[in-house]
């Protein structure tokens, strides 16, 4: 009787442990989301790369970044019409499969296109604006712009137009899936955001 009840609380003891057993990662599929990009072609060009600048940048992203992103579009949580009718289509299988192909892609250097304004830029990406308790950009985004995966996504190289659009939504309140940067846009006026995203663009 005794080896029995031994027995049993031996399992008894062993169950949570298996049941606290973490799952190993599920393994993207690189060729799926290649498939699944072909939708993307024509805002996001083939591989993510440099198309249009009104658009993302996605090669060389972090894909727990671009997963977060298809999330808050298809829940609503991101607004934008165009990207909320592709997201919702999309399984969680499927926005981790599209986010490794495009995080697989080596990200192509860009450059800045106004020379007048690319101190104030690097000023205020290395160093904030003190004055009015902006943070330097370098600090979330690292000083090359390359990001911190699955936390802060990385910049470098990323048109200037499309950042500079972001960072005037997130001050406006219509992107609103990021209330640090929303707080943050809030006290640059539009120079300044002007500056640092053109900065950005040449960031290597």
């Amino acid at each position: 009787m005794k080896s029995v009840l031994t027995l049993l609380l031996a399992a008894a003891l062993a169950a949570p442990a298996l049941a606290e057993t973490p799952q190993a990662p599920v393994k993207a599929d690189l060729k799926k989301g290649e498939a699944i990009a072909q939708t993307c072609v024509a805002c996001h060009a083939a591989d993510g790369g440099r198309g249009a600048p009104a658009y993302p940048i996605l090669q060389g992203q972090h894909p727990e970044y671009l997963v977060r992103q298809l999330q808050g579009f298809k829940s609503g949580q991101r607004a934008n019409a165009v990207m909320q009718g592709f997201a919702s289509a999309l399984s969680d299988e499927d926005m981790r499969n599209v986010a490794a192909f495009y995080a697989s892609k080596s990200a192509k250097p860009g450059a800045a296109k106004k020379k007048g304004t690319v101190a104030l830029g690097e000023s205020i990406y290395r160093g904030g604006l003190p004055a009015k308790s902006v943070p330097a950009c370098a600090g979330c985004h690292s000083p090359s712009g390359a990001g911190i995966p699955s936390v802060y996504p990385r910049l470098a190289g990323q048109h200037g137009d499309y950042t500079g659009a972001q960072l005037l939504a997130f001050r406006e309140g219509v992107r609103k899936n990021n209330a640090q940067m929303s707080a943050i846009a809030k006290r640059m006026n539009d120079g300044e955001i002007q500056a640092v995203a053109d900065y950005i663009a040449g960031l290597q």
